[in-house]
């Protein structure tokens, strides 16, 4: 789609879960250079519930969408949303894309593929690149240089039998657990730090926790333990770098609502320059990529382990 001169870009939602009602849907509806065109969800009480929650209105069929925006902005499941942003593209909307992009490295290099050969403009809402604070730590420590170490914890409660939170509802959080979740928000904060990962090396702790120990282009390591089942009292997001200078400690941030809003502005700025975002579908595409060769690690481990078990009975 084209936008006529001095008008808004249209863009719309696809998805009405906590994500896009919590986050997406009020960074939309607040944000002044965009027209929150409507809402598409797999369930259309809730896309029709949303949209006039924010002004706004719902779609049944999300191909009439795609004809209505210039971009479209995606709060769903990864595997849901990489077939949909293939169509969104072939459609000639702009992609403002969840992470991961998808869980499975073939189908997140297909949709890269697709949606470069459409020439649209791509973002991913890789949170800690957009929050503030989090966004100028990751611009100092890029250029500051000189990294020996990476070290990180995410220890979510999401899964803790005393956690309350609507995400715990998601199948696909539960079935691909942290490495998958909050695994993208780490690498996306290490990777413009310490360069592209050249090896991975995974393992499984109890629950869904995963250690990752990656190598990086600058020779730096960097180690990282995942989680969503931790007790609420440890509950923590800890990111550092150690190196000759010591050690710097990643700050805290607020909430997505003004991430997700500095995130639309990078993919209007994308758009208007012809210019891709450092956090486009290629970086969510290696994301995938990574955490795939992860994850796979850990079902070769698991399987030999009850290969095992089996022969020693």
């Amino acid at each position: 789609m084209t936008t006529l001169p001095g008008t808004k870009p249209r863009i719309g939602l696809l998805g009405t879960g906590p994500w896009a009602e919590r986050t997406h849907a009020p960074a939309l509806a607040a944000h002044p250079g965009v027209e929150f065109a409507g809402v598409w969800g797999r369930r259309a009480g809730a896309a029709e519930a949303l949209a006039a929650a924010h002004g706004t209105t719902a779609y049944e069929d999300v191909d009439a969408l795609f004809a209505a925006c210039d971009a479209v902005a995606f709060a769903l499941p990864p595997d849901v949303q990489a077939p949909l942003a293939e169509r969104a593209a072939a459609a000639g909307c702009h992609l403002l894309l969840d992470k991961p992009v998808a869980t499975s490295a073939p189908v997140a290099r297909k949709t890269a593929d697709a949606v470069t050969a459409a020439g649209v403009a791509s973002v991913v809402f890789c949170t800690l690149r957009f929050a503030g604070p989090t966004a100028r730590w990751i611009e100092e420590q890029q250029a500051a240089g000189d990294w020996l170490l990476g070290e990180a914890h995410w220890l979510g409660a999401l899964f803790s039998p005393e956690a309350d939170s609507p995400y715990a509802a998601s199948p696909w959080r539960r079935e691909k657990g942290g490495l998958w979740d909050v695994g993208p928000h780490v690498l996306s904060v290490y990777l413009p730090i310490l360069g592209d990962v050249t090896s991975v090396t995974c393992a499984a702790g109890r629950a869904d926790t995963r250690h990752l120990i990656l190598r990086h282009t600058s020779g730096a390591s960097t180690t990282t333990t995942l989680t969503l089942s931790a007790p609420p009292a440890t509950s923590e997001a800890a990111l550092s770098l150690y190196g000759e200078r010591g050690r710097s400690t990643m700050p805290g941030w607020d909430g997505a609502v003004d991430a997700f809003a500095n995130a639309v502005d990078a993919l209007l700025e994308s758009i208007r320059t012809g210019r891709p975002h450092a956090c486009d579908i290629r970086f969510g595409a290696r994301l995938t990529e990574i955490l795939a060769e992860a994850e796979r690690q850990v079902e070769e481990a698991q399987v030999a382990a009850r290969a095992a078990g089996e022969r020693a009975h």
